[in-house]
């Protein structure tokens, strides 16, 4: 039977990767490539399926000869070290993968005795094809070699296994100072035999890659050992040879025990590939952000109408969605998918994440050549014309296109760097760019109660038609632009220029509705740098009650469903609406807003920024806040973006 799922520690090459639990099992390992069958598919059935475990041999038996087991990466590498004290000593077992140059995949597993004398078992059972195809396995040269169809794997160990109940077994003994090498190689069948390795050798290359490589990060702070180790895991999710980066090694883990929800991600999503670059760039890694942009260009290369949510490691387009029915799945979670039919879906965000990817390469030093831009400008096309289109959004909803307040952002996100790019020098911008950017901020959707549009009264949405394109001969969306210029015309309070809403928000009548100035949820923090003069930074209300946290990033509803609590039920949608409308720069954010904007200081300059609620948490409708929220992934990407010095005025 499988482990916890957090039990399991990786090992990669960054082409392949292998999950090892605490009982010094391999549960899983695709190789030669993430996305190829499985030859231990354990993790998704039991140990008929495929595994390769090294344990005591007291692990098995009583609890009071079972020991103690610990676990540890060394220092800045991704060698697992799992280490057992048992009654009768201590013994390490070492874990790894050599980075991979021409050869093929190797996996080196090294029992080192430690203490004492320790009873060591190794249980050696292969099974290609996701655990169903039972492989040929014969002595050759002094190494075990499995063979079925286009596979064959060559195990080379000093150790004796003998084959028993279709597996391979042994029970040997370690003494203190001693170390066993357990050295298997994969190989395709027809070339024959694989380089033979040496362990040793190996252990030494690959502890002085990684040292080499976590020297690189940039990061110096009080928390390093947690981001090298962070950023160590991103670089064993890369795929060397093309630069793409897969959003997890592993398939059909579920996110309900026993539910249906299970999917294959050992592809690459553009949309999480964006956010592991920022991460990468913004700690000095920008050899990896070249490769990945290199081999976007390749996988989208074509049409933009055909620009996919994920590709294959190689930027293969078809990943058609089977079931394996023959395995049970993680914990009875079944059906076990293998590939992902939301290839096909249409997600609109993805163009915004891309872009911004691209931006903020290049304000990272990466060269930025006139096919990069040519790119950009091509995607933009395409997203001009179809922004305001259903989709499947960033939640991949299988069932009706839908329109998601997170893709429209997103489309705003797109159009805004490129007129970065554009003011940066770069030739050929169209001028009609920031009119778009204005108006993709401002535009409402049929049946979204997301902002009432300028020259309107709170509450009106229009539901059940779609505006129409054009009024008087001018485009709706520049007209949208205009009147959004005209609506929010700075007006003079006090020697100082103010926009209409920020004066609104500072109303009497607009405090006895419960609207506060930069209401964050209770516990929260401004971005870093940035400082609040909020009256009421905690969110206290007459009578002593505290408002309830608002949803995170990407938790909103579309249709307004949700009320200012995050709660589903009860909605009181003018006092949403009202929340809304303080917010005139980003009206699609308003729920992820503080309802007042801020007069911040960057630089020396007064700039007009709304303030983010940093990561409300997620929770059930009405319950009890949690006593330790956390901040969600975009929220934090956001709150990395403010400048440095940024403080309120």
């Amino acid at each position: 039977m499988a482990g916890l799922i957090e039990d399991y520690a990786i090992i990669g090459d960054m082409q392949s990767a292998a999950l090892i639990s605490r009982d010094g099992s391999v549960d899983w390992l695709c190789v030669p490539r993430f996305d190829s069958p499985a030859c231990m598919a354990a993790l998704l059935g039991d140990e008929s399926h495929g595994q390769w475990r090294i344990s005591p041999t007291a692990a098995h038996g009583p609890p009071l000869r079972r020991g103690q087991v610990s676990r540890r990466y060394e220092e800045s590498t991704l060698i697992l070290e799992t280490e057992w004290r048992t009654v009768g000593g201590t013994v390490r077992v070492i874990d790894f993968m050599p980075p991979r140059t021409n050869e093929a995949p190797v996996m080196v597993r090294i029992v080192e005795g430690v203490e004492g004398a320790v009873e060591m078992e190794c249980v050696w059972r292969l099974r290609f094809d996701y655990g169903k195809v039972v492989p040929w396995v014969r002595r050759i040269n002094h190494a075990i070699v499995a063979v079925a169809g286009p596979n064959s794997v060559w195990l080379r160990t000093p150790v004796k296994l003998v084959g028993r109940d279709l597996a391979h077994q042994a029970s040997f003994t370690v003494q203190a100072g001693e170390r066993v090498p357990f050295v298997f190689a994969w190989m395709p069948s027809h070339l024959g035999v694989p380089p033979e390795a040496d362990a040793a050798e190996a252990l030494a290359t690959t502890r002085q890659f990684w040292a080499d490589w976590a020297g690189k990060c940039s990061y110096k702070g009080q928390y390093r050992e947690a981001v090298v180790r962070s950023l160590i895991t991103l670089k064993a999710l890369t795929y060397a040879p093309t630069g793409g980066i897969v959003a997890a090694p592993t398939t059909s883990l579920p996110e309900d025990i026993g539910g249906v929800r299970n999917w294959d991600y050992r592809y690459c999503w553009l949309r999480d590939a964006t956010i592991t670059l920022e991460a990468l760039l913004r700690s000095g890694y920008t050899g990896e952000a070249s490769q990945w942009r290199e081999w976007l260009g390749r996988a989208i290369a074509g049409d933009p109408r055909d620009v996919q949510i994920m590709y294959g490691v190689a930027g293969e387009r078809r990943l058609e969605e089977w079931q394996a029915d023959w395995l049970p799945g993680y914990e009875n979670s079944a059906p076990v998918r293998i590939g992902n039919a939301a290839v096909s879906q249409r997600q609109l965000d993805v163009y915004g994440e891309v872009i911004d990817a691209i931006t903020l390469g290049r304000q990272a030093g990466l060269r930025f050549d006139s096919h990069t831009w040519s790119l950009v400008r091509a995607l933009l096309r395409f997203l001009e014309q179809n922004w305001d289109q259903p989709d499947e959004g960033i939640w991949e909803v299988r069932g009706p296109r839908r329109h998601f307040v997170h893709s429209k952002v997103m489309a705003w996100v797109a159009f805004d760097r490129a007129i970065r790019v554009a003011e940066l020098g770069a030739p050929g911008a169209e001028q009609r760019w920031g009119g778009d950017r204005s108006a993709r901020a401002h535009e409402r959707r049929p049946g979204a109660q997301v902002h009432p549009a300028p020259g309107r009264g709170p509450g009106v949405a229009d539901r059940g038609r779609r505006p129409e394109r054009r009024r008087g001969g001018v485009p709706r969306l520049q007209l949208l632009a205009r009147e959004r210029a005209a609506h929010d015309r700075p007006v003079r309070r006090g020697g100082e220029a103010v926009r209409p809403a920020a004066v609104a928000a500072q109303r009497p009548r607009a405090a006895q509705r419960g609207v506060r100035p930069a209401l964050l949820p209770a516990g929260r923090q401004l971005p870093a740098g940035v400082q609040s003069r909020a009256a009421d930074p905690v969110g206290a209300q007459p009578g002593g009650a505290r408002r309830p946290p608002l949803p995170p990033p990407g938790q909103e509803d579309v249709a307004g469903s949700l009320n200012p609590s995050g709660c589903t039920q009860g909605v009181r949608g003018s006092s949403l609406r009202r929340q809304r409308s303080l917010a005139p720069e980003m009206p699609h954010l308003g729920l992820v807003m503080a309802p007042r904007p801020h007069i911040l200081v960057v630089n020396g300059r007064k700039v007009r920024q709304p303030v983010f609620v940093i990561g409300a948490p997620r929770r059930p409708c009405c319950a009890t806040p949690s006593p330790r929220p956390g901040r969600s992934p975009r929220t934090a990407a956001w709150a990395a973006r403010w400048p440095a010095g940024t403080r309120a005025a």
